[in-house]
């Protein structure tokens, strides 16, 4: 197990922050399989077995748990105010189209403070943006042993189930954004954003390189910031969840503190098992919710109750310590969705000024 010795620890962490990867691996390229080594005749198209031949597959590698799960929480959050869309009425709400319509009136009054142009377009872009990345945050919170090795039983060798914590999803959102911003610039000022990049803060033409200079240095800052903080923040908090998990699987060797409590009394192989019971049960506590059988305050209660069994279950220490990182991170992953959101629509928003 991972706490067993260092080289155990180090594959355990490398596995889970190892994407399933799709490329070509060029001719001539040496494969270490378990039958012996192969060496490529040809360009071969194929999946990736390690991080070697992740990097070997170079820039049109294609991280496909990445674009998965992206793509299927997008579909998720089109498909989920679909339907509350759908129900809407004039009566009162209840249930999930009560919370899609607070997230709404949420993400309105947000436009309201921070855009200053007019633009039908920002509202929808700001809604998407804020409940796609906070989807794929969200995922972050589910055990990080549970997706990898029901997909490594189907024969999956790798599987990341966090999309934010791949920066070429977070650069991805962050580049598509930038592209918004400079049309924007372009289609509203003309020949003006020319002249902004060019006469400001220096209003000479003989600090034209200068200012130049400044403000591309400036406006070049704007996409990698957006990316890289979303992506720092839940590849950190990432990396703390699989400490975490190591922790349960210590065992008896660090005692009840640090180690699995069901690991010491039924073995270490009844924690998968259950775990997939415990994420069973929240799964049909939420469709209850869904099918408007249970209230969503009750929801919360009886999600917290049996992920809280769970934590007990495996490991008095290291539950606690689960439970107080997955609150705290509850905040962190709400807070980045913000935050990506908020920048996203003050960046629209310098776009649509004609001067500023």
């Amino acid at each position: 197990m991972a706490s067993e010795n260092p080289a155990s620890t180090t594959e355990y962490i490398q596995h889970h922050l190892q994407n399933l990867v799709f490329g070509k691996l060029p001719e001539g390229f040496e494969r270490h399989t378990d039958s012996g080594t192969e060496i490529l005749m040809a360009d071969t198209w194929t999946m990736a077995h390690g991080a070697s031949e992740a990097a070997a597959m170079g820039f049109w590698a294609i991280h496909v748990d990445s674009m998965i799960w992206s793509i299927g929480l997008g579909l998720v959050f089109c498909w989920m105010f679909w339907r509350a869309a759908k129900k809407a009425s004039t009566g009162i709400p209840s249930g999930f189209i009560n919370f899609a319509e607070l997230i709404v009136e949420f993400i309105d009054n947000s436009v309201k403070d921070s855009f200053s142009g007019n633009n039908k377009m920002v509202a929808p872009l700001a809604l998407t943006i804020f409940v796609w990345i906070f989807l794929m945050n969200l995922m972050d919170l589910l055990p990080v042993d549970l997706f990898p090795k029901l997909l490594m039983m189907a024969g999956v060798e790798y599987q990341k189930i966090v999309p934010s914590t791949d920066p070429n999803i977070t650069m991805g959102m962050a580049l598509g954004v930038f592209v918004l911003m400079l049309y924007y610039n372009i289609k509203i000022k003309g020949f003006g954003f020319v002249k902004e990049l060019t006469m400001h803060p220096f209003n000479h033409w003989a600090f034209i390189p200068i200012n130049l200079f400044m403000e591309m240095v400036g406006l070049l800052a704007k996409p990698f910031s957006l990316g890289l903080r979303l992506f720092g923040n839940m590849y950190a908090g990432e990396m703390i969840f699989i400490l975490i998990a190591m922790m349960f699987a210590a065992g008896a060797g660090t005692g009840i503190l640090t180690g699995g409590l069901n690991a010491q009394l039924f073995g270490e192989s009844t924690n998968f098992i259950f775990w997939l019971v415990i994420f069973g049960l929240v799964c049909g506590v939420c469709w209850m919710n869904l099918k408007e059988k249970i209230s969503t305050s009750k929801t919360i209660l009886l999600t917290l109750g049996l992920l809280t069994i769970g934590g007990g279950v495996f490991a008095l220490g290291g539950g606690l310590m689960q439970w107080g990182w997955a609150i705290f991170h509850i905040l962190v992953i709400t807070l980045q969705a913000f935050i990506f959101m908020v920048l996203t629509i003050v960046y629209l928003s310098m776009a649509h000024e004609e001067d500023h």
